[in-house]
């Protein structure tokens, strides 16, 4: 059993947990979305129809988006990383959805992450919080309630399904080992995933 962090650590560890599934899916292009700023802004042209909408995803005036879609001045550095996160998040979604569906269904994912875990164990074990780095191979079961925890399809959050995981999977080594072991992840400061 797991037990929650307060809301706010758990809001910031799901959009973790969101943002490294965001990358798993994105490494399953199968073409490179545009590199230029002018196609870039083509590509978000012929997405969101007007200039308008492009100009308030990346956040600059509708004329600057026509320069950048002429070529006539190039974008700021935290303005072209808009444009990059925008494109990315456009780019291929049917593929990044049969990535994430055979993940589910059939292969599962890796997760590598690093969190503190708090323990309630019997006496003469510890219960000190520890930082621990996990590489966790998630089977087909566990990917399928990981994502669609993500992605809103169930009550859980990617947080209480990752600590489950964890607690099932590493600590007690499916089931086979410390039965009564209850596991708190406390927080995540880094993680990425590979479907």
């Amino acid at each position: 059993m797991t037990r929650r962090m307060s809301p706010q650590n758990a809001d910031a560890d799901d959009a973790l947990i969101g943002q490294a599934l965001e990358r798993a899916s994105r490494e399953k292009y199968t073409t490179t979305p545009p590199r230029t700023p002018k196609g870039q802004i083509s590509y978000l042209l012929a997405k969101l129809k007007t200039t308008r909408a492009v100009a308030a995803e990346i956040g600059v005036t509708a004329d600057s988006v026509n320069r950048y879609r002429r070529g006539a001045r190039r974008p700021q550095s935290d303005v072209q990383s808009r444009i990059d996160e925008a494109v990315r998040s456009r780019w291929q979604p049917r593929v990044r959805e049969r990535a994430r569906r055979r993940a589910a269904e059939r292969t599962g994912m890796t997760v590598v992450f690093r969190a503190t875990f708090g323990y309630n164990a019997p006496i003469g074990s510890t219960n000190e919080a520890r930082e621990r780095l996990l590489t966790l191979h998630l089977p087909a079961e566990w990917a399928g309630r990981l994502l669609d925890a993500q992605y809103g399809r169930s009550r859980e959050s990617p947080n209480e399904v990752l600590a489950q995981a964890a607690l099932h999977l590493y600590f007690q080594e499916r089931g086979a080992r410390a039965h009564r072991l209850d596991v708190e992840l406390t927080g995540i400061d880094y993680i990425a995933a590979k479907f």
